[in-house]
């Protein structure tokens, strides 16, 4: 619950609404947004594509989250707002349904992470297998669930204001992401059991879990009907697109700014683009069952693995970003810590002045000390001298 609360609606989301929020600022400034735009679809490209090869249940949804994320910042990046926190929105519905699937998978497996040591769950688990293949169908973007009307309009947008390149970017993206999702669902709930049945025994979550599970994929089902495209307007009786309605007062000045439109869509190029994402989608879901649940031996996946294990490699370990930060960043940070700050800073600076004032102390103390050495003798002598030195200020200033 706290996956699907913080990963999918509120935390890794807080920036985008922050750029939402400040948008007429950032609208002032294209090199910023552009740039907004560009890292955008760098990370939905690169989280998509290091989700295809995780065995992890919880590593290829947060993966999800973060190509998704990248979804929503390009979409800031080129303006379109309101298709973002749209994207927000459905987002929250089919992702936390799946981080709420994933706990009812390992709930059910005794806490096994590991997909390729699942297989033929869905006999065992019927209400967490039917909820999680809405939501995989939401966030593949097949038509009338959520993800398709955010993940469409964002396209539509991209290709409209951002630039072939972007599009494309994100285009593969969500190939990538009707892919890996379907492997999932494929290797956790369908083909052969894969897992030790002497000492796992799946089992289907309790009401408490799973009743929330069915009101996100209600939710991931129908909530995008609250942002209907306008080339779709004409099949749904013309209703008003209320996510539209609902944000304008909040957006119109960026848009005035902007000098777009968003209601300004050419019905025949959004249809062109609306199939072709379609198609996408269509395309990454088909492949995942060919490889996966046709194929039960992973005949060709096995093969490109084999034909492409450099790539596999790289993106199994995540582009080796672990490994850059940790000896790009960490080590020299350390290496800095401790031979600069620590050793001449800390120690000979910071302790050598502490120490120092302990030791002029002791130093002084050692000879004031003398003066009581106990002896009557030496106290007259210095009795004797005080009374000198008293009676020769006297004079000198009398």
């Amino acid at each position: 619950p706290v996956s699907a609360l913080i990963h999918a609606a509120t935390m890794v989301t807080a920036g985008i609404f922050l750029l939402a929020r400040n948008s007429l600022l950032f609208a002032l400034s294209p090199t910023t947004m552009l740039i907004v735009a560009i890292v955008g679809a760098i990370t939905a490209i690169y989280a998509a594509s290091t989700a295809l090869v995780q065995n992890g249940i919880k590593k290829v949804l947060a993966y999800s989250t973060i190509s998704q994320l990248g979804y929503m910042f390009a979409a800031l990046g080129i303006g379109a707002y309101t298709a973002a926190i749209f994207h927000v929105m459905t987002h929250a519905f089919f992702k936390g349904l799946l981080f709420l699937g994933a706990g009812s998978v390992m709930h059910g497996m005794h806490d096994e992470e590991n997909i390729k040591k699942m297989g033929g769950l869905k006999k065992y688990m019927p209400t967490t297998y039917k909820t999680f293949y809405i939501a995989a169908l939401a966030i593949s973007g097949i038509p009338l669930f959520s993800g398709f009307f955010s993940k469409d309009e964002i396209l539509w947008q991209t290709f409209n204001h951002g630039g072939i390149i972007i599009w494309l970017i994100l285009a593969v993206s969500a190939l990538f992401t009707a892919f890996y999702m379907f492997r999932l669902v494929n290797l956790v709930f369908n083909g052969e059991e894969r897992f030790d049945a002497k000492h796992v025994h799946p089992h289907e979550s309790p009401k408490v879990m799973t009743i929330p599970l069915v009101i996100l994929a209600f939710l991931s089902a129908f909530g995008g009907f609250l942002g209907i495209p306008y080339a779709l307007g004409f099949w749904f009786s013309d209703k008003p697109n209320f996510i539209e309605n609902f944000l304008h007062p909040i957006f119109k000045d960026t848009y005035f700014v902007l000098s777009m439109n968003p209601e300004s869509h050419i019905a025949a190029g959004e249809y062109i683009l609306m199939l072709i994402s379609i198609g996408i989608a269509v395309l990454g879901i088909w492949l995942a069952y060919r490889w996966y649940y046709y194929d039960s031996k992973w005949s060709a996946p096995r093969r490109i693995v084999l034909s492409f294990t450099s790539a596999f490699k790289i993106l199994f370990n995540k582009y080796y970003l672990d490994e850059i930060y940790f000896y790009g960043i960490v080590d020299p940070i350390f290496a800095i810590s401790r031979n600069a700050l620590w050793k001449i800073v800390d120690v000979k600076i910071i302790d050598g002045f502490i120490n120092g004032t302990a030791a002029g102390t002791v130093w002084l103390g050692s000879i004031v000390r003398k003066i009581q050495n106990g002896y009557a003798q030496s106290y007259a002598v210095y009795m004797l001298a005080g009374a000198v030195i008293i009676l020769t200020w006297l004079l000198i200033i009398l």
